[in-house]
């Protein structure tokens, strides 16, 4: 058996912090139809959000360090546990971890980042009772107004899994270039014409 571990939010785009945009529903389509073609022999995880763990949903955008003011840590560790324990016990013959690009948790090599003492913790309550309209336009404004950056870290969950399983192989999906991420998947999961 090959395991495909992948964020949730890559298959059901309604855990997306704000709620899904085009992307997210591309982004989710396109990776349905890859996994159909994979072979009998591939499962697949789709471990729990951590920040829908931790926060629940909505929620407003926020970098690492504001996650790791949070709790993320432990939160994260439970899910890698969780990860760790299904390994164990199927032992399967190829691991396949797929995050996704710039996620403060599940970001592979790039993750966002910020200054947490200027965030405005109030915000990821106040986002719970905001439509998706409003919440998508908030969103915007609170990412400028944080000036979120690219960091070329893993995020909280993905360094943790990182450390614990080394011989996995990783892969970031990067939402905006859907096509490309499907096609270089498709290629590391061996599946023709992705």
């Amino acid at each position: 058996m090959n395991l495909l571990i992948i964020a949730p939010c890559l298959l059901s785009p309604f855990y997306v912090y704000r709620g899904p945009k085009d992307k997210e529903y591309e982004t989710a389509r396109r990776l349905r139809e890859l996994i159909r073609k994979l072979g009998e022999d591939w499962q697949v995880l789709a471990y729990p959000c951590p920040e829908f763990e931790l926060i629940g949903w909505p929620r407003a955008p926020a970098s690492r360090e504001v996650y790791e003011r949070l709790g993320m840590r432990e939160r994260a560790k439970a899910i890698a546990d969780f990860i760790g324990r299904i390994l164990t016990e199927e032992k399967p013959e190829k691991v396949v971890f797929v995050g996704v690009k710039g996620s403060p948790t599940c970001g592979v090599f790039h993750t966002s980042s910020s200054n947490p003492d200027k965030y405005p913790y109030r915000a990821m309550q106040e986002f719970f009772y905001l439509g998706k309209k409003e919440r998508i336009q908030h969103s915007k404004e609170l990412v400028k107004e944080q000036n979120f950056e690219l960091k070329p870290l893993p995020g909280i969950l993905f360094e943790i899994l990182m450390a614990r399983f080394p011989e996995g192989v990783y892969f970031e999906f990067d939402k905006e270039d859907v096509e490309g991420s499907i096609k270089r998947l498709g290629t590391v999961l061996q599946v023709s014409n992705a």
